[in-house]
């Protein structure tokens, strides 16, 4: 694994996004491409919008008029921004396929910038109606700093057909399902918890899967199984409180990686826009990491709730209950960073950077990608130079963090492959050749 532990301020040029050659050639194991060294130090409009678009929808607010704001999904809100300020961008230089909105006639004399503010613009308002405090000035600002010309307002009608096009495809996304409450149980195995989060998050419409439960991971290991007691055992004794065996160097990793998701993925999701000068570059490449990920952590919480495994906080307080003469039971035992409520297996948070793992490999063509990550809990910034460092880091941290199983990690892991897989392979693609 290569990464570091301290900050670090990169100082390489950028790659070029993709190796053409590989993307089209249709090959199982396309050639790698060199490797690819990511500085976030660019400007584009594609990233100014997308903070302005986070601070938004992770905004908390007192009225709630539509779904969006009732229901919070910032992967599904996030997606469909960045998917509109996508095809407006297409609509003026086609150098991929669009998503969703395709006029018949590109406009290359259309202003990409105001296409861009008037898709991330249009979203917002409707979505957010009531949070326009976050974006509405903005807006006017930025379009008022824009050249007066024809191509303006031509790109704004694009961004804002564009936004239409795609919020109509998200309307009554399947959040608003209403879901009998949930059923706890004090069957060995089972989750044990109270009104658990985000159960609402599997109804939600994928983007580009068939069904959240397309990628569904295969059953967690038998309570009675060798490998559940040695995954038992294991975050037993690396994730307790009181552990001795954990070194300091693992429980600071395991705080890296425990900062609440919406902050900690829609800021290192950010850096990603500003890789690049290329406004049409960084629209494709957030486009691809958010609608990817939202359809994986949607796929993840869908194999959460259909398996309702318990934590380890459970399982080994309970031990004596599984029926595994190998696991022993501790009822004193508390994991070392809080648990989040909701059931283990698979790990959401390994099945989200493993799918921008794999989502970056296929993007740029190879896995020697290098790019920084940070996290507001230990305030330190890691720097990775293989496109599954981080997930593998995760893995274990989680483990260290004593709220996950081996085979959790390893499951969401696997998940979020697949789903990235499935996204590149069908979506995001340069145009074929003439």
């Amino acid at each position: 694994m290569n990464r570091s532990h301290l900050p670090v301020r990169l100082r390489a040029a950028v790659a070029l996004p993709i190796v053409l050659a590989a993307a089209l050639c249709g090959c199982a194991h396309p050639p790698q491409a060199a490797p690819v060294v990511l500085v976030a130090d660019k400007a584009n409009a594609v990233a100014h919008w997308h903070d302005i678009g986070a601070a938004t929808v992770l905004a908390k607010a007192a009225n709630a008029a539509t779904e969006a704001e009732k229901y919070a999904a910032f992967p599904a809100d996030m997606a469909t921004l960045h998917l509109a300020m996508y095809d407006a961008a297409m609509a003026i230089d086609r150098r991929y396929r669009p998503f969703l909105f395709a006029p018949a006639q590109v406009d290359a004399q259309a202003s990409l910038d105001a296409a861009t503010a008037s898709a991330a613009h249009g979203v917002l308002r409707v979505l957010f109606p009531g949070r326009a405090a976050g974006y509405q000035q903005a807006y006017e600002q930025f379009m008022a700093a824009l050249p007066d010309t024809p191509g303006k307002a031509r790109g704004a009608a694009l961004g804002s057909a564009a936004a239409a096009a795609h919020v109509a495809r998200r309307a009554a996304d399947g959040r608003a399902t209403v879901l009998p409450p949930y059923a706890a149980s004090d069957a060995p195995g089972r989750f044990r918890g109270s009104d658990p989060v985000n159960r609402f998050w599997p109804s939600i419409r994928p983007f580009t899967m068939t069904a959240m439960a397309q990628f569904r991971a295969p059953p967690p290991p038998a309570l009675d199984s060798a490998q559940y007691a040695a995954d038992v055992d294991e975050a037993r004794e690396l994730g307790g409180k009181t552990s001795t065996r954990r070194t300091a160097e693992q429980l600071e990793t395991a705080r890296f990686h425990s900062e609440v998701p919406p902050p900690y993925f829609t800021r290192n999701f950010g850096r990603f826009a500003r890789t690049t000068a290329d406004p049409v570059e960084a629209a494709r490449l957030m486009a691809a990491i958010y609608a990817n990920y939202s359809d994986a952590i949607g796929a993840c919480l869908e194999a959460k709730y259909h398996y309702d495994m318990w934590r380890p906080q459970s399982a080994i307080t309970l031990a004596d209950t599984d029926g595994n003469p190998a696991t022993t039971a501790d009822p004193a035992w508390q994991p070392v960073l809080p648990t989040p409520n909701y059931p283990e297996y698979p790990a959401a948070h390994t099945c989200s950077v493993a799918t921008l793992g794999e989502l970056l490999r296929r993007y740029y063509g190879t896995s020697r990608v290098t790019f920084t990550w940070d996290s507001a809990v230990t305030k330190t910034s890691r720097t990775y130079t293989d496109t599954d460092a981080l997930a593998e880091e995760s893995r274990m941290a989680r483990i260290w963090g004593g709220m996950h199983f081996r085979f959790g990690t390893s499951a969401g892991a696997a998940m979020g492959k697949e789903v990235a897989r499935w996204t590149m392979e069908r979506a995001f693609m340069p145009q074929a050749p003439k």
